[in-house]
């Protein structure tokens, strides 16, 4: 699982002769690989606005990643058989998400920097909002399309009383006149003795010896019999009374549900291509959005805690599950001088890299957020 932790020190001699401990460390240890994560000058405002902007983005930051996550999850529900193949379509700008989050570049034309901060977080929510909302009306117009096709295609290859004919009844099969008509009959499997004894006394009108068996499975056979147009409707009440099921044929009729069913198939193929392609592009954008966002809130976090004039260096830091502890042991030690208080707390334990992409649950000396880039799993 590929966990990305980004956090913030300020710049000052002491952390940034920490921060070169830190990268020996790592690259001795193997303890994790780091980037320097570029961050432009924002405008910070006012201060006392600064808490209020950090709670809304605290908020945008785990509807940004629900909306990630479920945009995932869709392209994997519609891919289908195709389904392990998503992570090649998962990317950002065209990259896969590790590429993209490791080099990351502020967008200055869609984000610009001279907005003030709760301006930008706007834009990020307006966009987010926008693809959650479109994404719901996409999948559910998919969704139907999809079940009316998978039930027509149950109806057309179930049971003998309403599996398609298409290409097993024949015209000869069928005696059709001015005056005759052939009648198909589904018969269960322990009843054919019965029926060839009983068919002929169900109206007096039926042809003598004109039952034919058409079509058998493991349940029964569909069995035809010829009789005069007057009688069908004597005939179908006796057939009932015996439990014999007359299904309604005929040639139109199959014909027009296989052209459904060549237009619904039709129609799924083209959606589908459709609905790909807008989850991929969306899928892109959000997740963009959402690294911006991390951006945006570590310069929020670092102003609120380092204070004025803004002076910090964000640092990109990849580990794995297995050597996160070690990994926040060896922060906590290195910048524990930023808040000696903050060691003595068990509430950074609360926080597991199993919950990507959440804010910073818990109070540490030095500013970490995670994101998580294994977003199928």
């Amino acid at each position: 699982m590929t966990d990305f932790w980004l956090i913030s020190v300020p710049m000052d001699k002491t952390s940034l002769t920490s921060v070169e401990k830190l990268k020996r460390t790592i690259t001795k240890t193997h303890l994790a690989s780091s980037w320097r994560f570029s961050i432009p000058d924002l405008k910070v405002g006012i201060l006392d606005s600064l808490l209020s902007v950090s709670d809304d983005l605290s908020k945008l930051d785990t509807l940004t990643e629900s909306v990630i996550k479920t945009t995932c999850q869709c392209m994997k529900e519609v891919m289908e058989p195709s389904s392990d193949k998503v992570l090649e379509n998962a990317l950002a700008n065209g990259v896969d998400l590790m590429s993209y989050v490791t080099k990351f570049q502020w967008d200055k034309a869609k984000y610009p920097t001279a907005l003030p901060l709760s301006n930008l977080a706007d834009l990020i929510n307006k966009e987010v909002l926008l693809v959650e909302t479109e994404l719901k009306s996409r999948a559910a117009a998919y969704n139907r399309v999809k079940a009316n096709l998978q039930s027509l295609e149950h109806k057309l290859e179930g049971n003998m009383q309403t599996r398609s004919l298409n290409g097993i009844i024949r015209k000869q099969d069928l005696v059709v006149s001015e005056y005759l008509t052939t009648l198909l009959v589904v018969v269960s499997r322990g009843s054919y003795l019965l029926w060839e004894k009983s068919y002929e006394s169900f109206s007096a009108f039926v042809v003598p010896r004109s039952s034919r068996k058409l079509l058998e499975d493991g349940e029964g056979g569909l069995f035809s019999v010829t009789l005069f147009k007057r009688a069908v409707c004597e005939f179908k009440t006796k057939a009932q009374e015996s439990k014999f099921i007359v299904r309604e044929y005929s040639f139109d009729l199959e014909e027009k549900k296989q052209q459904e069913l060549t237009q619904l198939s039709t129609h799924k193929k083209e959606q589908y291509g459709i609905f790909v392609r807008w989850l991929k592009v969306n899928f892109s954008q959000v997740f963009i959005a959402w690294i911006h966002l991390k951006a945006l809130r570590v310069f929020v976090e670092s102003v609120l805690r380092y204070g004025l004039p803004v002076n910090y260096q964000a640092l990109l830091l990849q580990t794995d599950k297995k050597r996160s502890k070690k990994l926040k042991d060896e922060l906590s030690s290195l910048f524990e001088y930023l808040d000696p208080t903050a060691s003595t707390t068990d509430v950074s334990d609360q926080v597991s890299s199993d919950i990507p992409g959440l804010c910073q649950q818990e109070y540490s000396s030095y500013i970490c957020f995670h994101i998580n880039t294994s977003v199928l799993s």
